[in-house]
């Protein structure tokens, strides 16, 4: 159950256990709420539930490969709501990935590491910051 503080995180990986070490280090790090999917039709299924960060593998389609893959799964996201911040996540090291993502319009790239946690805290900081400055602006504009 979601209340007020906490934060609805959807965590999105076929990797079952890099998804289960995500899900263990948000739950110990943050007030919030985790769900975890192993696909991408898993987390469109349950977008409704509006969660405030999206978590998602760059490839889905690992285990089934029938599965959409990440991108797919982004642009679908982005096409229902357009303003939702989705992470990418990928064991790829490549700027043409990291670009594609971005030009797919993911808030951040991030490689699968062993500092992959620390770099996600820090984008959802910058996300965080980022809706409340985009709050505190369009509170300005609307008194213009």
């Amino acid at each position: 159950m979601k209340d007020e503080k906490d934060i609805l995180f959807f965590l999105v990986d076929d990797d079952a256990l890099f998804l289960k070490a995500l899900e263990i280090d948000f739950s110990q790090s943050s007030q919030s709420v985790i769900k975890t999917f192993a696909t991408g039709e898993l987390c469109l299924e349950s977008i409704g539930q509006n969660p405030d960060i999206i978590v998602l593998d760059y490839h889905l389609n690992g285990v089934d490969k029938e599965a959409i893959n990440g991108l797919e799964t982004l642009d679908r996201i982005k096409a229902a709501f357009p303003e939702m911040p989705v992470i990418m996540l990928s064991s790829q090291d490549s700027i043409d990935v990291a670009v594609n993502c971005m030009k797919h319009k993911a808030f951040d790239y991030i490689v699968k590491s062993e500092t992959a946690f620390l770099r996600l805290q820090k984008a959802i900081t910058a996300i965080f910051k980022t809706q409340k400055l985009e709050k505190t602006l369009n509170w300005y504009m609307d008194r213009m």
